[in-house]
């Protein structure tokens, strides 16, 4: 950039120096022509001020010349400051640690430290839920196992005997060798189980401890629960309301099963009462011969 600008200035001195040369022989000989024709002489001092004159002019004008290239370069520096570079960036940051990334509170870092907290109320809540499913789990098995221990645990003697589950006469007679009466019906049946005489509403207890296998409805004798007492025996109480027992309850000879209900279609004449029957492995046996 200086050369070319000394290079301007000395074509700029030398143009002068030619015109000024130029001028001054061409004043010269027209003068001297003039001089042999009128006999004048020519003012030579007043043609070199005027050629110094032109020559500041010159000078001036390169000087400002100078000045408002000065000024154009010195915009141009500051305009390729402001200036992006990508390449340039990407390269000067290649290989230089980020210090923001290393700081606690970055965007990564601290998304990461939100989400490991988030992540750890998250597992505050769910440790006590699981810890609650498996106590849950564990009051479970462990009512499997009970219910398994009192289910084991139930048995039920050839010498031991029932309660009466209602006090009462025996209306019909269990009688499985021959048929027996049943005034309803006007006709004889063998009959299973033993029906005694009740009032409505007064309770009906059980006559064994057991377990109840299942409450159920039958069209002769009512609404029924079936309660296993052990040793292959079950017991079936008929003729309920109000039933205050439920599959799988655990229950104590004396505990109340429910009600005494209004009699079914089938026992009108012989009024309200409860049926008893009693099985072993699912043949019928006389309860009354167990009953104290």
């Amino acid at each position: 950039m200086k050369g070319m600008k000394k290079e301007r200035i000395i074509m700029l001195a030398s143009s002068v120096f030619v015109l000024t040369a130029l001028t001054m022989t061409g004043f010269y000989v027209r003068e001297k022509n003039k001089e042999e024709k009128d006999g004048y002489m020519v003012d030579i001092s007043g043609l070199e001020k005027q050629t110094e004159q032109k020559a500041d002019q010159i000078a001036a004008a390169i000087e400002d010349e100078e000045k408002n290239t000065v000024k154009q370069q010195e915009t141009a520096m500051k305009d390729s400051d402001l200036d992006y570079d990508p390449s340039f960036q990407e390269t000067a940051s290649a290989g230089v640690t980020n210090t923001w990334d290393a700081l606690p509170y970055s965007s990564g870092k601290q998304q990461n430290m939100e989400e490991a907290a988030a992540e750890s109320v998250l597992q505050e809540k769910v440790q006590p839920v699981e810890e609650e499913k498996e106590s849950g789990e564990e009051n479970t098995d462990a009512a499997q196992v009970s219910s398994a221990s009192v289910q084991n645990a139930l048995s039920f003697r050839e010498r031991d005997n029932l309660m009466w589950p209602v006090a009462g006469n025996v209306l019909i007679n269990y009688s499985m060798d021959k048929t027996v009466y049943f005034p309803t019906l006007e006709q004889y049946k063998y009959n299973p189980a033993i029906v005694i005489a009740a009032t409505e509403g007064d309770n009906i207890v059980a006559a064994a401890d057991g377990k109840v296998v299942s409450v159920f409805e039958d069209a002769q004798i009512g609404q029924a629960v079936r309660v296993d007492i052990g040793s292959g025996y079950e017991l079936t109480y008929g003729g309920l309301q109000d039933i205050m027992v439920m599959k799988g309850d655990v229950i104590r000879a004396g505990d109340v099963l429910g009600k005494v209900s209004a009699p079914t279609k089938y026992y009108t004449v012989e009024g309200p009462n409860v049926y008893f029957a009693m099985t072993q492995n699912g043949a019928p046996v006389n309860p009354l011969e167990r009953m104290e």
